[in-house]
């Protein structure tokens, strides 16, 4: 029986510039970065007091999905709140919050142009 997801995958083209983004900006924790293949490490970062988490990782042959809408949401209990302190971070919202019939959204990018929805039910 399925659980739950444990990691969503993020392409990115340094590393390091994604996972200083993820933790500093974002807040996310550092669960794994070790070597993987030559080229590339495998970085895992959990969501605080969340069961998932996203990896930093681009698999050989995928670099073309860097820069691009990920079907990623990221949820909080409000939106205009997050995305506001998010933005004093140095977080560039490339649709900014609104409330939709369905609840409020906004869309930021990381340092690599992978934009995400950050939404809530309210």
């Amino acid at each position: 029986m399925i659980k739950g997801i444990k990691f969503v995958g993020v392409p990115v083209r340094d590393q390091d510039v994604a996972l200083k983004f993820y933790t500093e900006a974002l807040g996310m924790k550092v669960m794994t970065d070790q070597p993987f293949t030559p080229q590339q490490r495998w970085i895992e970062l959990k969501i605080p007091g969340a069961d998932s988490g996203v990896t930093l990782f681009t698999p050989q042959g995928h670099e073309d999905r860097i820069g691009q809408f990920q079907s990623i949401s990221f949820w909080c209990d409000d939106v205009f709140a997050e995305a506001d302190a998010l933005k004093k971070k140095g977080v560039f919202f490339t649709k900014e919050p609104a409330t939709e019939s369905w609840g409020t959204a906004a869309v930021f990018r990381d340092p690599d142009g992978n934009q995400f929805v950050l939404s809530s039910r309210k």
